[in-house]
C-alpha cells in the first residue's frame, strides 16, 4: 500500500489559506495518474492490482485517474467524497467502485446518489450509521476501513479481472 500526497508541501500551505488546489480534481487525478504509472513501471510492482481509496474531492481525482486508466485500476473506495466533481469520467470508470458516506452527511449523500446513478461500473453505495464528514464518531472509521478491506479484498485478490473484462472497459 502507498500513501501519499498529491499536493506539494509548498502547495499545500498556499492551500490553507486560499482553499483553491484542493477542488483542482483535473490536476490531481493528473498527479495521481503519473504516480500510477510510475509504480507500474517499477519492475517489483509491474504486476501488482491497483486500487485507489480517496477521500472527499480526492475520490474524484480517483474517479478520473481511473477512466483514464482502465486496465490498471481494479477498484475504488471512496470516503466521504465528492464523486460529483469526477464530471463526465463517472461514465467511463471501469472498476468497481464503493462509495461510503456518512448517514449524518446528507449533501453529500445527496450528491453521491447523483454520481451513483451515472456510475455504469459494478459499483455499491454505504451509509455508515451516525457518521459526519469526517467519520469522527466512535467506531465510524473503523466501519469504513471494514468496507474498504473487504471491497479491495474482493475485486483485487479474490476476484481478479480478466483480460478480456480488461479489454471490455477500454475508452474507446
Amino acid at each position: 500500500m502507498l500513501l501519499f500526497d498529491l499536493l506539494t508541501p509548498a502547495e499545500e500551505e498556499r492551500d490553507r489559506w486560499t482553499g483553491e488546489l484542493r477542488f483542482d480534481v483535473l490536476l490531481l487525478a493528473h498527479r495521481l495518474s503519473l504516480a500510477t504509472r510510475y509504480v507500474r513501471g517499477l519492475p517489483e510492482t509491474r504486476d501488482l492490482r491497483v486500487g485507489y481509496f480517496g477521500a472527499s474531492t480526492g475520490a474524484a481525482a480517483a474517479l478520473i485517474a481511473a477512466a483514464a486508466l482502465p486496465q490498471v485500476v481494479g477498484a475504488i473506495v471512496s470516503r466521504g467524497g465528492r464523486p460529483d466533481l469526477a464530471f463526465d469520467a463517472l461514465e467511463h470508470v471501469a472498476a468497481p467502485t464503493l462509495l461510503i458516506v456518512g448517514s449524518e452527511d446528507r449533501e453529500v449523500i445527496e450528491l453521491n446518489r447523483q454520481a451513483y446513478a451515472r456510475l455504469r461500473c459494478e459499483k455499491h453505495l454505504e451509509i455508515v450509521p451516525g457518521a459526519t464528514h469526517l467519520f469522527e464518531e466512535p467506531g465510524t472509521l473503523e466501519a469504513v476501513a471494514r468496507l474498504a478491506a473487504a471491497w479491495f479484498r474482493h475485486f483485487l485478490v479474490e476476484r481478479p479481472q480478466t483480460h478480456s473484462e480488461a479489454t471490455q472497459g477500454e475508452i474507446g
